[in-house]
């Protein structure tokens, strides 16, 4: 486990996740596949050619998705209940294949649940295209809620005196 506790995350602080994916062909094909999203803007090469991108588009909700894994080993990994939301999800530049992506999330906000074991936090994702000697480009960012565990509390006495 590689997560965070509950106790572990504080507002303000932004993660630079350290995993990155390099997007292929087959990794958006699959994806509109498995999703039955067969819009030709990320399919059809001719179509797209025609259109103001000039060529496909890696499908956006891969593009969340994506962000959201590769934000998982520094932040929820072993130590989450559930994703409660996500939330203002903007798309501000387009992926294409070759892109390679990479993801930084900032705790934005957390509170403890009212039974004491767990606590809700709240990050800003965003994914940015990795370019080479320029800067980054963002290509989505949302906001993540997720139900995270509280750490867990030893007992007194271990031995059982």
């Amino acid at each position: 486990m590689t997560g965070r506790y509950y106790e572990e995350f504080e507002v303000g602080e932004t993660i630079t996740h350290e995993r990155r994916r390099t997007v292929s062909e087959a990794d958006n094909q699959r994806f509109c596949d498995m999703t039955m999203n067969q819009q030709p803007l990320h399919l059809d090469s001719v179509f797209a050619a025609e259109t103001e991108f000039g060529d496909r588009l890696v499908n956006g909700l891969y593009t969340l998705s994506l962000a959201v894994g590769l934000s998982i080993p520094e932040t929820t990994d072993g130590t989450i209940v559930a994703n409660l939301g996500y939330d203002d999800v903007d798309h501000p530049n387009p992926v294409f294949h070759g892109d390679t992506i990479r993801a930084q999330s900032t705790v934005v906000d957390k509170r403890e649940t009212s039974d004491g074991e767990h606590g809700v936090v709240t990050m800003r994702v965003e994914a940015y295209s990795v370019t080479d000697g320029d800067d980054d480009v963002l290509v989505c960012s949302f906001e993540r809620t997720a139900l995270s565990v509280k750490r867990p509390t030893e007992d007194a006495d271990p031995g059982g005196d």
